[in-house]
């Protein structure tokens, strides 16, 4: 199957149906109160207000890894038509473990098998369906053995410290569209948005921007209104113009561009040529034998 980068190729066509079951919990007298909730509740999960300066540095090789992993997280929810919701849990899930983790350059195999483990988790926290493990291995030649996909997701939820419903920015859509547009909004504007967002997960590392940051950059860009103080002020007094600002600035680029093929040596993760030590100072190693990317077998040895 081609991967489609247009903004069209983003979406499912029961992706409005899922974002309303989604967002439905907004439809309450006190939605502004419920809306600061949320935001309290995001920099719970780590999410660090665009703290740039604080980037998790990755090397080239995993920076590669990254962007290959994001194309099939995407082309495995086109396929099976997971939720959008999906799709970014399992990005976000990608880059809290990456941000924790140190994966050797010589062991990229890893962070495919990373991505299967937090699809799978993402699936089994918002699809009604979930793919038993070898479906998701039949999607681009994926294929490890379905026991050490089990001790990856293991792996997955202790470090996240079981700590799995993370806020994502399709809890804040429906609240930010009403506020920049008080009659009936335009029919393309929610799924506009929507691509916005699954776009940009290319472009940034998810955990050093807020959920609320990314909703209301998407709207913005969605609707064609200018990045203001005010603008961001109508809409909840939590946002942080700087953070809004990074996304809504690479979401204009990427609408110029008209979502072409991201360069795979270049992200917003920060400085490219890392050394390891630099890295594994901050982040713990992990660490992997080779025979854990075939097949389960009877001598088969443990990830560690």
């Amino acid at each position: 199957m081609d991967h489609d980068d247009s903004l069209s190729g983003l979406l499912c066509p029961e992706s409005k149906t899922c974002l309303d079951e989604d967002s439905a919990v907004l439809d309450v007298e006190n939605e502004d109160e419920y809306v600061n909730t949320l935001g309290d509740k995001e920099i719970s999960f780590g999410f660090k207000r665009g703290e740039t300066d604080k980037s998790v540095m990755l090397s080239d090789d995993v920076k590669c890894a990254r962007l290959e992993a994001i194309a099939w997280i995407l082309n495995t929810r086109a396929v099976f038509g997971f939720r959008p919701k999906t799709a970014y849990l399992s990005v976000t899930y990608l880059d809290r473990f990456l941000s924790t983790r140190f994966i050797d350059s010589d062991k990229l195999w890893a962070i495919k098998l990373l991505s299967v483990a937090c699809v799978s988790v993402a699936a089994k926290m918002e699809e009604v369906k979930v793919p038993a493990l070898s479906e998701l291995q039949n999607i681009d030649g994926y294929n490890f053995g379905n026991s050490v996909i089990l001790r990856m997701e293991l792996m997955l939820l202790t470090t996240m410290d079981w700590r799995m419903g993370s806020i994502t920015p399709f809890s804040f859509l429906h609240h930010f569209i009403r506020k920049f547009c008080k009659d009936s909004s335009p029919s393309n504007v929610l799924p506009r948005t929507v691509a916005l967002i699954l776009a940009i997960m290319r472009e940034i590392n998810l955990m050093e921007h807020r959920p609320s940051a990314i909703a209301v950059a998407a709207t913005l860009v969605a609707f064609d209104q200018k990045l203001t103080r005010q603008a961001l002020e109508s809409c909840c007094g939590f946002l942080e113009v700087g953070d809004v600002s990074t996304c809504y600035i690479i979401m204009q680029k990427l609408e110029m561009e008209k979502y072409k093929t991201p360069d795979l040596s270049a992200t917003h993760f920060g400085t490219a040529n890392v050394s390891s030590s630099a890295v594994s100072s901050k982040r713990k190693r992990l660490t992997f034998n080779d025979s854990d990317q075939r097949s389960d077998g009877p001598n088969e040895k443990r990830l560690r």
